[in-house]
Parts: C-alpha cells; structure tokens; sequence
C-alpha cells in the first residue's frame, strides 16, 4: 500500500478512542503523568492510545494544527521529541550491528563499538530517559511489545524508572503482562484496552470515510467490522485497500477486496530470501507484513502455511508444519510475533 496510511493520517486524539473505560483512565493520566501499563490483544490501539495521551499532555505542534489554530483530522498532535517510542523487537531481534546503525540510537551509541549488546540497550534505554523534556515537565516513553523483555533487562529497567521517576512516563505496551516483573508492575497503573465492538468499529471506519469523502454503506463497514474481529488496525487498512482498489466501501466491494486480499508473493519472496541464507533481507519483508500491512503473527504463520502448501511436499512440508506449530505455540506464550516468526525464517535458511 503505497499511500499514506489511514492508521497515521487519522490517529485518534484521546476523545476519539473508541474504549470508553481507557479514556477515562488515560485522560487522567494527562494530569497526573503516573507510568502505565497498556494491557491488550493485538490491534487494540495501544500505541494510538500512547500517541493521543503524549499528544494531550506535551500539547499539539504546529505542524499539526491548520492556518485558523485548529487541530488537522488524524494528526496524532504529538510533541515528537517528548515522544519516544521504542519496539522492544527493534533490540532483542537485531544483532549489535543492526541496532548500532539504526538511525533512532545511532547518536546514542557513536564511539561505543565495543559495548555488549547488553549494555548497549541498557544505554539506549537510560539515555533517552535522562534527556530534559521539550514542552513541559516530563516526556513519555514507550516500550512496545514489553513482553519480550528478558528478566534481567527488566531489572535494569526498572531501575532506570526509578532513576529518572520525576521526569519521565514510561508507558508499558503488551499482551501478556504477566511477563513483567512485580516490581515494575508495582510501579505502574494497569489500564486494560480491550479488542474494541464491532459497533465500536463502525464508528471509527465511517469517521475516516466520511473525511475522505468516500462513498460508503452501513453494510460495507458492518462487513469490514466483522471481517476485522476486534483488531481495529486490520480494520482501518482492510477499508483503506477497499476504498483504494475499488473507489467505495460497500457491501459487495468490501467482500470483493477483502476476499481477493492476499500476501502470496511477499511471503514467496521471503521464503527464497530466508532459504537462500538472505535473512536480513527476508525480514525486512517480515516488517512490512507486520507493520505496514497491519498484520499480526498468527495471520503471517496463516500466508505462510498457505504458500508452503503449494511450494513443498512430503518432509519439505511437514517440517514446515513443525516449525509453524512451534512458533504459534511460543507467541502464545508471549514476546514478539517477530522475534518468533523470524526465529522460522531463520531454520529455513540453516543449511544455506
């Protein structure tokens, strides 16, 4: 999807959020910057929830606000550098020198080669907590997919919170919070944000198609809704494809698009990229599936298998079966989709 997103051109600000019970919470929040542990399935929301809360309370850039003063439909509204948004996978699934040339930490890590990746993610960490926030008292930051933290980094990481308590929000996005640590639970509000109703849904779907001016029917965001189950990211994108490919969002056009949507020759490409021993290359692929078509791991394992069922046979095949089993079985347990499907990407190209 080459456009621009309709999950960044109309990120919600806190009264758009569609949990109602979260609102409350996070809007508190705003006037009281406590830490927060952001607990819920995949695609409720939790990093939009985060975006509109920093937005609330470091105040709306110029950049996002109209010639009249007023805020722009579907700009987030966030103070970018009292933001920091940091993917727990972007270290605990990188090696040292992946991370070292991300150009998000390289300014923190320049000169410091010889760091451990231990201690370099420790330092990216206590850096970004240390800096003096921009437009006002604290900044926020948070750490997506938190539970894929190991054990001990979450020590570390609890005494960064401590450290820099004054100062900082630090924001807890999972699935599981049962992988945290007592003590960083203890030093954090839970605030659940459940897979939003397919009314709820709705009426975020014809927000968007009614600013894009598109036309729609009931039926079509009803059918869009239903289709999404709850995750309300494949929501936004599964309508931004229909409206894309077919000019409309109804009944039929929806049912057209989102029954043809699928993902066989990116999954192809990076099957031959793993096995050929390309695996930085097979999981740049990997991230597009996961970030920039909205997909979650399950639905990835699903296109795998789908592929892997015309491209193998016999052990070919049942191996693959194997691997797919133990990493829908590991996502259960907890961590990142794309830890566990890269580890599958991986196997594959063992023997290259």
């Amino acid at each position: 999807m080459d456009a621009p997103l309709w999950t960044e051109t109309y990120a919600p600000t806190l009264e758009e959020l569609p949990q109602d019970d979260a609102r409350a919470y996070l809007e508190r929040a705003v006037e009281e910057p406590i830490n927060l542990i952001l607990q819920g399935p995949p695609g409720s929301g939790k990093t939009a929830a985060t975006k509109a809360l920093a937005a609330a309370a470091h105040g709306v850039p110029e950049s996002a606000t109209n010639d009249s003063g007023e805020r722009r439909t579907g700009s987030s509204g966030t103070a970018d550098n009292d933001l920091i948004i940091i993917n727990v996978a972007d270290f605990f699934g990188r090696t040292k020198t992946e991370i070292k040339n991300d150009p998000r930490f390289a300014h923190f890590l320049t000169g410091r080669s010889s760091m451990s990746k231990r201690d370099m993610i420790n330092h990216v960490l206590k850096e970004s907590a240390s800096y003096a926030p921009v437009s006002g008292s604290y900044k926020t930051v948070l750490l997506d997919n938190a539970e894929a933290v190991r054990e001990d980094f979450q020590q570390a990481l609890r005494r960064i919170m401590e450290q820099h308590h004054r100062t900082t929000q630090f924001v807890l996005a999972t699935r599981q919070p049962t992988k945290l640590i007592p003590p960083i639970r203890s030093r954090c509000f839970p605030v659940s944000m459940r897979a939003p109703s397919s009314e709820e849904t709705v009426a975020v779907l014809e927000r968007i198609v009614e600013a894009e001016d598109v036309d729609y029917d009931w039926d079509g965001l009803e059918f869009v809704a239903g289709y999404a189950d709850g995750n309300l990211r494949r929501a936004i994108l599964a309508a931004q494809t229909t409206v894309e490919t077919e000019g409309e969002l109804t009944m039929s056009t929806a049912y057209e698009t989102i029954g043809t949507v699928g993902y066989g020759d990116e999954v192809e490409s990076m099957l031959d990229d793993a096995e050929a021993g390309a695996f930085t290359d097979a999981r740049s692929t990997l991230d597009e599936l996961l970030v920039d078509e909205g997909l979650d791991g399950g639905e990835v394992l699903e296109e795998i298998l789908t592929v892997a069922r015309k491209r193998y046979q016999g052990e070919a095949l049942a191996r693959m079966h194997r691997l797919a089993a133990d990493v829908e079985f590991e996502m259960t347990e907890g961590a990142s989709d794309r830890i566990h499907v890269g580890h599958l990407l991986a196997e594959l190209g063992r023997n290259a």
